[in-house]
């Protein structure tokens, strides 16, 4: 089996591809990126040689990032943001029979983690809007608006236990945020009510305390069992 490159697994192995940004946020304007992210199937037979498959490919599109799926479960059962809003795209270009199987697993990657995960990202990004604010006077309004948008994301999420990524009735609030119309001062303390919101909805969640390992694991098993099972079909002579 000749070994493909990054660019063959993911224009032959892709089994789900999604825009996000703010085109899946409802956050799109004229000059918006179309941001690309995706998941790839590696063969199995990969895997039996010394050098592994990517767990990852950058491009080969502009602005285009895809996952090998045993790496993108794992990001997902960490309850890594990024991952989990691919799951959760409105904006779904290709998807297989696999990639149909890993949707249908969305709730099982959910879990009171993400209490942990989104919080500690929004407060990372917080702090990086501080040290902008310091030395420039003024914050980088993109992603403030981003990061208003995540807070909100996860409060809801551990309200209802259901990730919802366009921000529906918001989307002028947070875009004149965007365009530095909003003080930050103002912006601030919308951060802070927010992450308090968040803290209080983790108590309460209907979210499980852990996510569902096994049934992810088997559904890789099973994938992985299938891709060895072709390839063996393939080379086997006629």
């Amino acid at each position: 089996m000749n070994r493909p490159t990054g660019t063959d697994l993911v224009r032959d192995h892709t089994v789900y591809a999604c825009v996000m940004g703010s085109r899946a946020f409802g956050l799109a304007t004229d000059g918006s990126d179309t941001d690309r992210r995706g998941v790839f199937l590696a063969p199995t037979a990969l895997f039996w040689r010394f050098e592994k498959p990517p767990t990852h490919v950058d491009g080969p599109a502009r602005e285009q990032f895809s996952w090998e799926l045993e790496r993108f479960c794992e990001l997902a059962l960490r309850a890594n943001p990024n991952v989990l809003e691919c799951l959760h795209s409105p904006l779904v270009e290709e998807v297989t029979d696999t990639g149909r199987e890993l949707l249908a697993l969305r709730e099982a990657f959910l879990s009171r983690q993400v209490h942990t995960t989104f919080a500690g990202y929004a407060l990372g990004q917080h702090k990086k809007l501080e040290t902008d604010v310091r030395r420039y006077g003024t914050p980088r309004w993109k992603h403030a608006m981003h990061l208003l948008r995540l807070l909100t994301s996860c409060r809801d999420l551990l309200r209802t236990g259901t990730l919802t990524l366009d921000v529906g009735e918001q989307r002028g609030p947070l875009l004149a945020v965007k365009r530095g119309e909003v003080s930050w001062q103002d912006v601030e303390s919308r951060m802070d009510r927010l992450a308090r919101e968040v803290d209080e909805a983790a108590g309460r969640t209907p979210l499980p305390a852990e996510p569902d390992r096994r049934r992810v694991e088997d559904f890789l098993f099973r994938v992985r069992r299938a891709s060895a099972l072709a390839q063996e079909s393939q080379s086997a002579p006629s």
